[in-house]
């Protein structure tokens, strides 16, 4: 199909919760499948599917699972919260063969915790196809990591750094790998990681199929792409549908920094209704507020990068598992993670940038489910969160003094 005949549609999906602008720039249509069954996967996926929750398909999985079945390249972005994992999980399952004892699909993440995340999702659909699958992250054990490898796995999901290591080792074989997914792209694809997802990229197979997932994809990663994906369909949404329909987004004018304090401890009766996620910008903020909260008699748990990886995963296993309530982290916390339970974000500090803010919003309400997002707001606050409301086309009101009603 020629460039003349290439062409932009818009479509709206029905998803059951809420109807979905998503715009797909693409040189073909995309077709929608509507439910499992019909996309022709195997029984024992099939099972380990409908055994995880899963009724029917969400928009993104109706769209994208198809076009990586059948291998293509594939850029596909989505709403937080409606199913990006599960997608490129189902995709990866029914595309491997579990028969070879060898690792056929990559999966990179910028986070341990996401990588974690990843590795239960594939592991508990993948529940009756006997699936090996490792979260190759640092902090951990290196022997394991071997130990692991060594034995044979068919889907390794893990941060760059330990993924690169264990090539460069020749721990983890990549003469057989067939798919790589980059989940959350943008981060992956920026400065910090860009070289490190180039190097491993270089030691996987020329014919390898990547995917890339994220709820934000700016222009630039996308022109970006063009150096290691051939063709790559397009599933993109509008940058006006990127806020969740669902998440109501209030501020609270706090003047002095010192206030923001003091607001937290009277919003604490509405933090514990269900689940809640305050975010600072430094590890240093993370630790001090969660020193002062406790010294108030607030129960409350923290997690950031510069905590050793087992603490993490304690405080992760105990939020999941509903033992705590109140979590304080910086951003490592705002891509990808999904606890259900979640409803309330609190912004302690504004992230720096737009997208992060879409990120740690769509902490909350995930799956169509209600949430509440609170920005603390000095007046230059304000100014950045209306810029943040005209970008997304959002709103983003002055907090009622009602605020439990909305729970």
């Amino acid at each position: 199909m020629s460039d003349t005949e290439t062409h932009k549609k818009r479509i709206r999906i029905n998803d059951d919760s809420k109807l979905v602008n998503v715009e797909f720039e693409t040189s073909e249509d995309v077709k929608k499948t509507s439910t499992f069954e019909k996309m022709g996967l195997r029984k024992s996926l099939l099972d380990g599917i409908y055994s995880y929750g899963f009724e029917k398909p969400s928009a993104i999985q109706q769209r994208a699972i198809i076009p990586v079945i059948k291998g293509r390249d594939v850029i596909a972005q989505a709403q937080s919260g409606t199913g990006k994992t599960a997608t490129f999980a189902i995709s990866i399952l029914e595309s491997i063969d579990t028969k070879i004892r060898d690792t056929q699909a990559l999966v990179l993440a910028p986070t341990r915790e996401l990588a974690q995340q990843i590795q239960r999702v594939i592991l508990a659909v993948g529940d009756r196809m006997n699936v090996q699958c490792h979260a190759c992250i640092g902090g951990t054990n290196l022997g394991e990591d071997i130990r692991k490898l060594d034995y044979g796995q068919h889907v390794v999901s893990g941060t760059p750094g330990r993924v690169f290591d264990m090539i460069q080792r020749k721990c983890l074989r990549t003469r057989n790998i067939k798919l790589l997914v980059i989940d959350e792209a943008d981060e992956m694809l920026s400065k910090g990681f860009k070289e490190q997802i180039y190097d491993i990229y270089r030691f996987l197979p020329p014919q390898t199929q990547v995917v890339l997932f994220s709820a934000t994809l700016p222009h630039d990663i996308l022109e970006m792409t063009s150096k290691f994906m051939t063709d790559p369909l397009r599933i993109l949404v509008k940058r006006d549908e990127l806020t969740l329909d669902g998440i109501k987004q209030f501020f609270v004018a706090v003047d002095r920094e010192d206030w923001k304090f003091e607001t937290l401890v009277d919003l604490y009766d509405a933090l514990v209704v269900t689940q809640a996620v305050i975010f600072c910008n430094t590890k240093r903020k993370v630790d001090w507020l969660t020193e002062k909260m406790r010294a108030a008699n607030f129960t409350v748990s923290s997690m950031h990068s510069g905590m050793p990886q087992k603490e993490r995963n304690e405080v992760m296993s105990a939020f999941r598992s509903f033992t705590t309530r109140v979590l304080i982290t910086t951003d490592v916390w705002s891509r990808g993670l999904d606890v259900q339970q979640v409803s309330l974000v609190i912004n302690y500090d504004l992230p720096n940038s737009r997208e992060l803010y879409i990120h740690r919003i769509g902490r909350s309400g995930r799956f169509g489910k209600k949430g509440v997002a609170i920005n603390f707001a000095n007046k230059e606050d304000i100014r950045i969160l209306r810029d943040i409301e005209q970008y997304y086309s959002t709103q983003i009101d002055e907090m009622p003094i009602n605020i439990h009603d909305l729970f």
